[in-house]
């Protein structure tokens, strides 16, 4: 018989278009692999020019999602990602303190190092959506305080873009050094590992750094592309990172692997829509 596939649970909203959230974090898990379960925060009216509508799911409901998959099928791994509002941050972490241990370990007998007794001690890769593309806002302040109060603390890992880390660090941080060491801050403040994103620098290549609580890093970096097809590309990241560590991968060899997964798919993008347009996951050669 052959193995079963590691259960990847992702916790994000639903993009219309098909590039980015649920969609994508399927396409991703699927492509690497997994088996995909969702629990959507939000239903979105979006394409490659913009999201024209976004009605938020109500958090009871999202946490009723969650329980669902988590109560019957397990989880080997968990990846979030855009919660909306402080009622669906605090609905979120309720279920995942709530859900059952023994769902909880991967088909390798992984379980996430940073996870607390009691938090479901599933791996947890937590991209916090919060700025958009343009820059705008996409949540309050009440939810931020939410969220670093009630679910960077469970994470395994934190996935933030460069207008996302400065957000938090309450800073600009237009070098890599000043990029290492606001993650290095937030690494410590939330007892979990940090991936901070250079894809928005101008740099030539998109440098990421993984922080440790600890302070240790490594740094990654790629040529960077000259395509417009980049939507969904932090969704896709961070949903194959949660994919790899429920394979069993140690982190940095999932981080490795993740990203070449998605600039595969930014080479093989189907060129669809008149804006930032979706890229190619099903073009992508299993990598796991």
């Amino acid at each position: 018989m052959n193995k079963a596939p590691p259960r990847i649970l992702s916790i994000a909203g639903s993009d219309s278009s098909g590039g980015a959230g649920i969609q994508a974090d399927i396409k991703t898990i699927t492509m690497l692999s997994g088996f995909a379960m969702t629990a959507i925060t939000a239903v979105t009216a979006q394409n490659t020019v913009g999201v024209q509508g976004i009605t938020p799911i109500a958090g009871e409901f999202v946490q009723e999602q969650i329980a669902s998959c988590i109560d019957d099928i397990g989880a080997d791994a968990i990846k979030i990602g855009m919660l909306g509002n402080e009622d669906i941050v605090h609905h979120v972490a309720a279920a995942l303190v709530a859900a059952p241990e023994i769902n909880a370990r991967s088909a390798a007998g992984h379980i996430a190092k940073n996870a607390p007794p009691g938090t479901g001690r599933f791996p947890i890769v937590l991209d916090p959506v919060m700025v958009a593309t343009s820059g705008a806002r996409l949540i309050d302040e009440a939810a931020i305080s939410a969220m670093r109060a009630r679910l960077f603390p469970l994470a395994t890992l934190l996935t933030p873009n460069l207008p996302e880390l400065e957000l938090l660090a309450d800073r600009e941080l237009r070098t890599l050094e000043l990029m290492q060491d606001a993650a290095g801050e937030l690494a410590k403040q939330a007892g979990c590992d940090v991936l901070a994103k250079g894809g928005h620098t101008d740099d030539e290549r998109v440098i990421d750094v993984l922080v440790s609580p600890s302070g240790d890093a490594s740094v990654f970096q790629h040529p960077r592309l000259s395509t417009p097809h980049t939507h969904g590309s932090g969704c896709t990241l961070s949903s194959a990172i949660a994919t790899l560590i429920g394979h069993g991968l140690p982190l940095e060899d999932a981080v490795r692997i993740a990203r070449k997964f998605v600039y595969s798919a930014m080479e093989h993008a189907p060129g669809f829509g008149r804006g930032n347009g979706p890229m190619g996951h099903q073009a992508v050669r299993n990598s796991a």
